[in-house]
């Protein structure tokens, strides 16, 4: 999330953390993945100033597994990215076909740009913007077919806010996949079993048991004929 040094130091705490000690060296790190038969490479600004954007968390891998494994359709498809960190789920999404927004705070889209330059060619449809959950969520039309999250779910605060900008992006026949480590101190189970459902119909899609994993998919209720 960063266009400038000006907006980076106005991000509150709360809803970006940095997580003091856990990227205290800043250096760059290049990884290599392949799903769907497309070559990833992503670089990672590890260091203070990026925190929790900056890695590729193992819910981004998990996701993208799962589009590989389900053959999820992307041609064609209006789809945006949340809280991307290193945008990874968003490239493979406009690879694979997508008109693709890929979506944080401000401090990260700088390394979000720098991927996506790298991996999608000249002509991809993808862009890359800022967006504050519960704050610019309504300049974003709320019409997308696909609305993605990998590892957003982790600091209560914030469920709210995620919440409503999840109700006004997905359009009425769009579906949501979050991904999400299942962390008990962070209430991450709280926000899928008893908040998302008061809104969404609501499924768990895979459960990847070693790294602690859900992938939910989600849509919004229909409603009953009167």
């Amino acid at each position: 999330m960063a266009d400038s040094g000006a907006e980076a130091e106005s991000e509150p705490e709360s809803v970006f953390p940095r997580e003091v000690g856990l990227f205290e060296d800043s250096y760059s790190e290049k990884s290599r993945f392949c799903f769907c038969g497309h070559v990833l490479s992503i670089t990672q600004n590890f260091g203070c100033r990026l925190g929790v954007a900056a890695r590729v968390w193992d819910s981004a891998l998990s996701l993208c597994n799962y589009f590989e494994s389900q053959n999820v359709d992307f041609r064609g498809k209006k789809v945006i990215e949340l809280g991307a960190g290193t945008g990874i789920v968003g490239i493979l999404a406009a690879l694979q076909g997508g008109n693709v927004t890929i979506t944080d705070l401000p401090l990260a889209l700088e390394q979000i740009q720098g991927n996506v330059k790298v991996n999608v060619p000249a002509g991809g449809q993808v862009q890359v913007r800022a967006l504050s959950w519960g704050i610019d969520q309504h300049v974003f039309p709320g019409d997308y077919d696909l609305v993605l999250g990998a590892d957003i779910v982790y600091l209560e605060p914030t469920f709210p806010l995620l919440l409503g900008t999840l109700q006004h992006l997905c359009g009425p026949h769009g579906t949501i996949y979050l991904a999400s480590k299942m962390r008990e101190e962070h209430g991450t189970e709280s926000f899928f079993q008893e908040l998302l459902p008061q809104h969404f119909q609501l499924e768990l899609a895979q459960r990847d048991e070693d790294v602690n994993v859900n992938i939910y998919r989600a849509k919004h209720r229909r409603l009953k004929p009167t």
